[in-house]
């Protein structure tokens, strides 16, 4: 909630997601995960506007907690959504591909041709052919 109400950067256009945060033992840094909606570029920008304002978003979370010593803020892209987004996107790749060699091998009735409509080709395209001539 500091992020969106105190964080006022044109960069950042959506609000991040964090996804998770990781203290040190001694409380000196918090890896702060977050995803960024948008394109690589929109999200470095996004990212640089957040570790801009590290500094005041620990001033903010100093006066709201009561701890001895407030963590460096330090701000990452989680790759592993990005990768879960890839992985997902390519096993939906395979399964349409799988689908298309499927259809290929076994076609449907629907696309086969019914009993004499090849003989009704045939006459249609033998009739262009004599209209051809007559002309």
């Amino acid at each position: 909630m500091i992020i969106m109400r105190e964080v006022d950067d044109p960069r950042i256009k959506m609000l991040p997601g964090i996804t998770r945060v990781e203290v040190a033992d001694d409380l000196s840094v918090a890896n702060i995960f977050v995803t960024i909606m948008g394109t690589p570029g929109q999200q470095t920008a996004a990212l640089n506007a957040l570790k801009h304002s590290a500094g005041m978003l620990r001033t903010r979370l100093a006066k709201m907690l009561t701890i001895r010593q407030m963590p460096f803020l330090n701000f990452k892209i989680d790759e592993g959504h990005r990768k879960e987004i890839e992985m997902l996107e390519l096993l939906h790749k395979l399964e349409v591909e799988r689908k298309e060699k499927e259809a290929a091998l076994h076609p449907q009735e629907s696309d086969l041709p019914v009993e004499g409509e090849a003989e009704q080709t045939e006459v249609r395209s033998d009739e262009a052919k004599d209209a051809k001539k007559i002309d």
